[in-house]
């Protein structure tokens, strides 16, 4: 019965480990062949330690997973894959000239329909408009900026 504890213990490491460890499954495999061979020799003990050892794996492995995955951004390799994401410290991705277009004017280069480019000012500019379909050429007055996102009218109306 200890050897099946064992096995059952060292299966549930290596669960851990495959999360954290890149193996290509050799570490999974060894996992699974671990955890079989502590319930068949739990069973071989007697019928109930056997159910006691499958409802164990049942509960242990997903929670093996769980650890590992809690682990993962902490391990050597999951420093290296894990994105440590954007801080509040930097500002945001903005473009900081677009904040000066607000109010005026320019030209559709292309199709609004209803996102496409218009020249305000010497610069081409990804814009959008409230919902309308502008052709080329059409003058444009710049209404609203909210981030990246240029919002332009028809100039008049």
């Amino acid at each position: 019965m200890t050897l099946a504890v064992i096995l059952l213990v060292v299966g549930l490491a290596l669960i851990v480990a495959e999360v954290c460890f890149p193996s290509f499954g050799a570490l999974g495999i060894a996992a699974a062949i671990c955890i079989g061979v502590a319930c068949v020799s739990a069973f071989a003990a007697g019928a109930t330690a056997g159910w006691i050892f499958l409802a164990a794996t049942a509960v242990g492995v997903p929670a093996a997973m769980w650890l590992g995955f809690r682990i993962l951004p902490h391990s050597p390799v999951g420093r290296f894959l894990v994105n440590k994401g954007s801080s509040f410290d930097k500002p945001a991705a903005v473009d900081p000239l677009n904040e000066t277009l607000a109010g005026k004017s320019g030209v559709a280069e292309s199709m609004l329909r209803p996102g496409g480019t218009a020249r305000i000012g010497e610069r081409r500019v990804d814009v959008v408009t409230r919902g309308e379909f502008l052709e080329p050429g059409t003058p444009l007055v710049v209404v609203e900026i909210e981030g990246n996102r240029v919002v332009v009218a028809r100039q008049g109306a």
